[in-house]
């Protein structure tokens, strides 16, 4: 994937939001790809965890917003656990669905699931899923 980094770009406000929301300093990510190798749900994401992060380092909100990685993340901190620099990156997906949905974007909703899929999903699936529409 390239990348195209410029002054027009670079959204300062933005990692700066992320930076705050989720209290982790991302920028100490060294792209060494773990957090995507043990990630469950890497093969339904658009962009893999790791790029998530490159992304949000060089504050390219655009891509980052309209991708839905973080809506798929099941919140499970294999990445977080992973980490050799100890970023927990579940709390940075949060903080950016927290962003998104300040947009008034939205790519889970609850009431689409039909009865069949509920009664058979684990719980902590329906409270990803809940989390994520109320965050």
């Amino acid at each position: 994937m390239t990348i195209e980094i410029s002054d027009k770009t670079y959204d300062e406000e933005f990692v700066k939001k992320v930076e705050e929301i989720s209290g982790e300093n991302f920028h100490k990510c060294m792209q060494c790809g773990t957090c995507s190798g043990g990630c469950p749900m890497i093969e339904h994401m658009d962009i893999p965890p790791r790029q998530i992060m490159i992304l949000t380092h060089f504050g390219l909100k655009d891509k980052v917003i309209s991708s839905k990685t973080a809506w798929i993340c099941a919140t499970c901190n294999a990445c977080s656990v992973r980490c050799p620099r100890g970023i927990e990156l579940t709390k940075v997906m949060e903080a950016i669905r927290q962003l998104t949905l300040r947009k008034n974007i939205n790519y889970v909703e609850p009431s689409a699931i039909s009865e069949e899929i509920m009664a058979g999903l684990p719980q902590i699936a329906l409270v990803s899923c809940f989390r994520k529409h109320t965050s």
